[in-house]
């Protein structure tokens, strides 16, 4: 009759687990030590898991162990299976499991909305790791891994489901001491404008100023943080969502010098229209619906 093969069923888990300790310290005593069992105990799990497998899978020497050849191609497999089940084990927690929620979040909007306000989310979901990555607004979902994205734009992402967060209002900002030579649209001309790697957008503001576009001879940006910081060293003036960088006027780091503003775009959470929302992805889409509506009650 023929012999049956072996399946996971059939192997003790006890057996496994001493064998995978063995395997890494090749050394009884010592996996004993982590498993807190005796080097007897360990070793008589080790030679049970043989007899069943009918294979030896150490080499007893003098001083140690060593892997024989069906313990070598053992050791991964059962490696591997164990630190998955830790993975998992690890995220559960006071009887719930963690999730974790990957999104990626255009710098202006990370660090003027999502970061000041993360500790509300965070303190009312334990339960969810959240990491956030921090782009210029080019951005893969699927590439990347990614549960959602907040983006700047009009909403039309191909395979996405887009909803409104924020509408952006642009002005131009820049440090104090530049502010000072500013009086009309007009004295821009003879400042250095710094611009955004979207092309335009200085144009739509001098159009609503009703002046005249000077040469644009400025450096260009791929990153509004870092455009409102060489503005804020004064650098030149930038063209910059008001409402995204009010910590740096209430410093007084920035200032606007125009009362005039003009809307170029909103931030959306977007997702993949083909992914399945998990828990955590709902609970982060209501709780920034929630703060974005918060936000807007207190404007008006």
């Amino acid at each position: 009759m023929a012999r049956r093969p072996l399946s996971v069923s059939s192997l003790p888990l006890n057996a496994l687990r001493a064998f995978e300790a063995a395997a890494r310290h090749l050394s009884f005593t010592k996996a004993g030590l982590e498993l807190r069992v005796s080097q007897a105990a360990v070793s008589q799990q080790v030679r049970t898991l043989e007899r069943s497998l009918r294979v030896e899978l150490f080499r007893r020497l003098t001083r140690g162990l060593a892997l024989t050849e069906e313990g070598e191609a053992l050791l991964p497999a059962i490696s591997d299976a164990f630190g998955r089940i830790n993975q998992v084990l690890d995220r559960f927690e006071n009887g719930r499991m963690r999730e974790t929620l990957m999104i990626g979040v255009v710098g202006t909007f990370a660090s003027g909305w999502l970061v000041p306000r993360l500790k509300s989310f965070t303190s009312s979901h334990p339960q969810v790791d959240i990491r956030i990555f921090a782009n210029n607004n080019r951005v893969d979902l699927g590439a990347e891994g990614l549960d959602y994205a907040i983006r700047f734009g009009d909403g039309a992402w191909h395979g996405t489901n887009a909803e409104r967060l924020v509408d952006a209002l642009f002005a131009p900002m820049c440090a104090p001491s530049v502010a000072k030579r500013l009086r009309a649209p007009m004295d821009l001309h003879e400042e250095v404008l710094l611009r955004s790697y979207r092309s335009g957008e200085w144009a739509q503001w001098f159009d609503a100023a009703k002046c005249r576009q000077p040469r644009m001879t400025g450096p260009t940006f791929d990153s509004s943080v870092s455009m409102a910081h060489a503005a804020a060293q004064g650098g030149g003036v930038a063209l910059l969502p008001v409402a995204l960088f009010s910590e740096d006027v209430s410093r007084k780091q920035l200032v606007c010098p125009y009362d005039i503003r003009v809307y170029l775009g909103s931030y959306w959470l977007t997702s993949l229209k083909s992914k399945r929302h998990t828990n955590a992805m709902q609970a982060f889409r209501d709780w920034i619906l929630a703060e974005c509506k918060k936000m807007k009650r207190h404007k008006s």
